[in-house]
């Protein structure tokens, strides 16, 4: 009930009282998605399907296979398996949209065309633009992208994914587990304290002497409430979290002797999850739609791109307001997008944008909590108009519900985003 409620109603204003479509032109006007995530692959499809045929709607994306960071957190606890992320583009491709198995490695905006790694080039009418993030150069001193096979990210979900829980189950009995948190912004805010959440429940069954460290350029995170209260129920005496009054903004790694490095002083680790500072995807600056923040500015009515009015920025890559970088926003923000960009191309009528976005963590088996709000767009960003967060000291059976309910969700949205 939960996956249709929550999908068929924040549709309904992308669908409703749409007649069939004019085509401006003989020829139908082409709209270039690049990224089959969240954003991408939600906006491809609603534009095919709400279009009835009169788009020609093409799909970048060099990955046949998707696979979710939401829910990855879950698979490294042990209450997934690791193929239930796994996500395929068949049932899109069959909606009337032509899946391209290619990687996009640059826009012209001038001649409003896209180069792929293999050579080929297509013209586009619209430019869809949801490549999900990047990470910052130099976040955090001694970690690259080749040190990542030793100090995983797992902040793409995939093979690094596989990688952080392989090397979790093989820790010493007693080990130490670090994780270096992101600074501010960063996708799916709670995400990395959930994660230390199903690392600590994992550790519980296999290594209940083990230590979690996690080193933090934050003062707050969110939910931290619920996470500090879950994390004393339930592993007490296992986390520590040093935030930046304690050294938690001034750290280095050293992957080859798997030392961390806080405030100057050494500390050996045995696993270390390094999560850096993040920006938009790369072809969003070779587009031309990023600013100095490293995000790409959008109109908060549509998700247009502010630098480009032929290009819409979704998902983790936008700077958009109050929404955070999440599936759930990136998701919603693609019905806004597709019914802008099909209103422009073919006279289809377009209403008020109205956003929304839940994120749910689950702290131990049964005890999920969860943050959302709603938005509306105003001149100046999408700003959040109401909001609710779990509360401290909720009765296991709310608790259990609300795990229950992202179980549904995640059914929901991946239908939703997938077909």
């Amino acid at each position: 009930m939960l996956n249709r409620r929550i999908f068929i109603h924040s549709a309904v204003a992308v669908t409703a009282a749409l007649s069939a479509p004019r085509v401006l032109g003989q020829t139908r006007p082409r709209v270039v998605v690049i990224g089959g995530g969240a954003g991408g692959a939600t906006v491809a499809r609603y534009l095919a399907k709400d279009a009835k045929g009169a788009l020609d709607v093409t799909l970048i994306e060099p990955n046949a296979t998707y696979y979710t960071c939401f829910f990855s957190n879950l698979y490294l606890g042990g209450f997934r398996e690791f193929e239930s992320l796994a996500h395929g583009y068949d049932a899109i491709a069959a909606a009337g949209v032509t899946v391209v198995p290619d990687r996009a490695a640059g826009v012209d905006p001038a001649a409003r065309t896209v180069t792929l790694a293999g050579g080929g080039v297509l013209p586009y009418d619209r430019l869809v633009i949801s490549p999900g993030i990047d990470f910052a150069p130099g976040s955090v001193p001694g970690w690259s992208l080749e040190a990542a096979e030793i100090m995983p990210h797992a902040y793409k979900a995939g093979p690094q994914t596989q990688l952080l829980k392989a090397q979790i189950e093989a820790m010493p009995e007693g080990g130490l587990f670090c994780m270096v948190a992101p600074p501010n912004p960063y996708r799916c805010p709670p995400g990395p304290y959930e994660r230390v959440s199903m690392v600590a429940h994992m550790l519980t069954q296999m290594n209940p002497t083990a230590k979690i460290l996690v080193l933090d350029p934050k003062d707050k995170y969110s939910k931290q409430a619920l996470f500090e209260e879950g994390w004393q129920k339930h592993y007490s005496g296992m986390i520590e979290w040093i935030g930046p009054d304690m050294g938690g903004n001034a750290v280095e790694v050293r992957p080859e002797s798997m030392e961390v490095l806080i405030d100057g002083e050494a500390q050996k680790v045995d696993v270390c999850n390094v999560i850096p500072g993040q920006m938009a995807g790369a072809i969003a600056a070779a587009a031309g739609v990023t600013d100095a923040s490293g995000w790409a500015p959008v109109d908060p009515a549509s998700m247009q791109a502010r630098a480009d009015p032929n290009i819409w920025v979704l998902g983790d890559a936008s700077a958009q307001g109050d929404m955070p970088k999440s599936a759930f926003s990136a998701n919603s923000q693609a019905k806004v997008a597709a019914m802008a960009i099909r209103a422009e191309l073919t006279g289809s009528k377009q209403f008020p944008a109205k956003y929304s976005n839940t994120c749910w963590s689950l702290i131990a088996p049964e005890d999920g909590v969860k943050v959302g709000a709603s938005y509306e767009p105003t001149p100046e960003k999408i700003a959040s108009v109401e909001s609710f967060i779990s509360q401290t000291g909720e009765d296991a059976a709310l608790r259990k519900a609300t795990y229950e309910e992202s179980l549904g969700w995640y059914e929901g949205i991946t239908a939703d985003i997938f077909g």
